[in-house]
């Protein structure tokens, strides 16, 4: 299937196998392996596929484009989505998750990248997230143990709002697009366009009023709500990064206090 669709795409694009190879990054021998079957195409090239194709992934390894009639109707059927996703919000989640294709880049054995967005790259990401260029900016590394089941991505926060995790600890999360089937009390990192990159615990409230309750570990915070339409991405959290080991023998309300009472030594100063 993925063979002869990207056949049938590069001749659509009127490209040879050496200008799709350089659209997609790999070598020319590699497209046509591709396109012979000889070879099966790694997630991160076929990502690049459907983003250049202008359709989406689940498109390309299911619907055969070589035959007209499923060519056009696959191109009907987009239209249709990109219609109702501009006018209503069950379309855009119909699938658990926002409709779009996950930028993310790759080293030289084509394994993918942990990308790694310090502090002073958050707002940066907001705009860049979608953006390979921005994306190759970016710090990268891998974490064998986690294995290659997901795409990961790693963010570092800011804050005392889920100690005893502290602020500057890097959080490693995997991400989801199926947000419908996301359990209650799953600590993620949520990018949205209002609240940022923040590190929560996540309950689920989508199929009720179309929101996600972001919960602290801090009992300092309180709860709050967000708009499933000001959700950008969700990574669960599934390891983290740290140079501040937890404190023995003290509980997180303690702890907690502890904080609050040096936040309010450090004012204190200042005002003196």
């Amino acid at each position: 299937m993925i063979n002869t669709n990207l056949k049938f795409w590069r001749r659509e694009l009127s490209l040879t196998q050496a200008q799709m190879a350089e659209k997609l990054g790999i070598k020319r021998s590699l497209v046509g392996a591709y396109e012979e079957g000889r070879a099966e195409p790694k997630l991160a090239t076929l990502v690049n596929m459907a983003r250049l194709f202008g359709i989406t992934l689940d498109a390309l390894v299911t619907t055969d484009f070589s035959k007209k009639k499923n060519a056009k109707a696959a191109a009907q059927l987009q239209a249709q989505n990109a219609q109702m996703a501009a006018t209503d919000t069950s379309a855009v989640y119909a699938g658990g998750g926002k409709l779009r294709i996950l930028a993310l880049t790759v080293d030289r054995e084509q394994n993918e990248n942990i990308e790694l967005v310090p502090q002073k790259a958050a707002a940066g990401y907001l705009n860049g997230y979608a953006d390979p260029e921005y994306l190759e900016e970016l710090p990268k590394f891998r974490l064998p143990m986690l294995g290659s089941s997901g795409t990961f991505r790693a963010f570092e926060i800011a804050g005392d709002s889920m100690l005893p995790i502290a602020s500057g600890t890097v959080i490693v999360g995997r991400y989801i697009d199926d947000w419908l089937n996301l359990k209650d009390g799953t600590p993620c990192i949520i990018v949205s366009s209002k609240e940022g990159i923040v590190f929560k615990r996540v309950f689920n409230r989508l199929k009720d009023n179309a929101m996600l309750a972001l919960h602290s570990d801090n009992p300092l915070y309180s709860p709050y709500e967000i708009d499933v339409e000001d959700v950008v991405e969700i990574w669960e959290a599934k390891a983290y990064i740290s140079s501040t080991f937890p404190i023995a023998d003290l509980s997180l309300t303690r702890l907690a206090s502890i904080v609050l009472d040096l936040q309010q030594q450090v004012s204190t100063m200042k005002k003196v």
